[in-house]
C-alpha cells in the first residue's frame, strides 16, 4: 500500500476515535441535564459532529470493499451534513444482511424506527442550519432552521407525557431528578442502539477487511453490545462538569456497624438483584437499605453510604446513588426508599 494511502487510513481511523469521543461527550452531556440545567445546546453539538463523522468514516470503510478505493471528495461533499442523507446512503449501497437474524433486528431499527428518525432528523437540522436558530431568528433569515431546543423537549414531551405518575415525581424532591433520568435514559438506548448496529457491520466483517482490522478502535465495542447491554453506561464521568464537582461518600466505620445491630433506632435490611422483584436500579448485585428514626434514609453499596432520600442527603450531606454512579440512570430507586421508610 502507497504511503499516502498508509497515512489516509490512520486518519480514517482516527475520525472512528474522533466520533467516538464526540458521541460519548454527548451522551455524558445530555445525562447532566436537569432541573437546574437545560442547556441542550452542548449535547446536540456534539451528537451532531459524532455522529456525521461516523457515518461519513463507516461510507469511506465500504467504499473502500467496494471500489477498492477511497472516495473523492465531491462524493462526501454530496452528502453534506445531513444525517438522514447519510443514513439512507448506508442503507442503499453498504447495509449487509448476511447475518439474518440479529441483522434484521438492527435492520429495523435503522430502516422502520420512528423514534430514531426523528432524533436523527433534530441533530441533523440542528447541524445544519438550527445551531444558528437564535441569530437566524434575530436577524430575519429567510432559511431560518428549526428550534432545536424546543424540537427536543417536544421528542421529550412526546416520549413522556406528563401524566399523574410523572407528575407525582416531579412533585417528590426525592424522585424529580428521575423524570429527566428516564428521558434521557430511553434517548441513549435508541443511539446505542444505532452505533451497534453499524458497528456490528465492521466487527463481523461484513463491511470488508479494512473494517476488520479497523475493530481495535474501542468505538466498535458497541458491536459487541446485545439487549443486556443498552441503556446501562453512566457517560457523565466523560465530562468536565462530573469530575470537577466534589464527591461526598462515606466508608462505613465499626461505629456504624454497631450502631446498626445494637441501636432501635436504626432499622437496617439487605436485599439481593435475585430475590427483587422489580427493575434493579443499581449496578451491585447487593445492597442494604436503612432507615434511621423513621425518617432518614441510606442505602450502603460495597461499604460505602449514600443517601436514598432528601432528608438523609441534607443531614449527612451524602450523594443519592445516582448522583455517585452507583446506580443506573432511567431505573427508579423510588420502590427502595418506600421499603426502608416501611422497615
Amino acid at each position: 500500500m502507497a504511503k499516502i494511502e498508509i497515512q489516509k487510513i490512520a486518519l480514517l481511523i482516527e475520525e472512528f476515535e474522533i466520533a467516538n469521543k464526540l458521541i460519548r461527550l454527548g451522551f455524558g452531556e445530555l445525562q447532566n441535564i436537569n432541573l437546574d440545567n437545560d442547556f441542550y445546546f452542548l449535547p446536540l453539538q456534539l451528537l451532531s459532529q459524532g455522529f456525521e463523522r461516523f457515518m461519513k468514516a463507516y461510507i469511506c470503510v465500504g467504499y473502500i470493499e467496494k471500489h477498492e478505493t477511497l472516495p473523492d471528495t465531491k462524493y462526501l461533499k454530496s452528502i453534506g451534513h445531513d444525517l438522514e442523507r447519510l443514513l439512507i446512503e448506508i442503507k442503499t449501497n453498504y447495509y449487509n444482511h448476511y447475518k439474518p437474524v440479529q441483522f434484521e433486528v438492527d435492520w429495523l431499527l435503522i430502516n422502520d424506527d420512528a423514534d430514531l428518525k426523528e432524533l436523527l432528523f433534530i441533530l441533523s437540522e440542528f447541524g445544519k442550519f438550527a445551531r444558528y436558530y437564535n441569530f437566524d431568528f434575530i436577524t430575519g433569515n429567510a432559511k431560518i432552521g428549526i428550534n432545536p431546543k424546543e424540537s427536543w423537549r417536544k421528542f421529550e414531551n412526546r416520549i413522556k407525557p406528563i401524566d399523574m405518575r410523572t407528575m407525582a415525581k416531579l412533585m417528590n424532591h426525592d424522585l424529580e431528578r428521575e423524570v429527566y433520568q428516564e428521558i434521557t435514559n430511553y434517548i441513549i438506548n435508541i443511539f446505542e442502539r444505532f452505533i451497534a448496529s453499524l458497528s456490528r457491520q465492521i466487527v463481523w466483517g461484513t463491511l470488508g477487511q479494512l473494517g476488520k482490522q479497523l475493530t481495535t478502535s474501542s468505538f466498535f465495542d458497541y458491536g459487541t453490545w446485545y439487549e443486556k447491554d443498552f441503556g446501562k453506561t453512566d457517560y457523565r464521568k466523560n465530562t468536565i462538569k462530573y469530575t470537577e464537582t466534589p464527591k461526598s461518600i462515606h466508608k462505613r466505620t465499626t461505629a456504624d456497624e454497631l450502631n446498626r445491630k445494637f441501636n432501635p433506632d436504626f432499622k437496617s435490611k439487605k436485599i439481593r438483584k435475585c430475590d427483587y422483584n422489580g427493575d434493579w436500579p443499581f449496578y451491585a448485585d447487593e445492597v442494604i437499605i436503612e432507615c434511621r428514626q423513621k425518617h432518614w434514609c441510606i442505602v450502603t453499596i460495597d461499604g460505602y453510604d449514600y443517601a436514598l432520600n432528601g432528608a438523609a442527603k441534607g443531614k449527612y450531606k451524602l450523594e443519592d446513588p445516582h448522583e455517585a454512579g452507583m446506580a443506573i440512570l432511567g431505573k427508579s430507586i423510588g420502590d427502595f426508599i418506600t421499603m426502608a421508610l416501611n422497615l
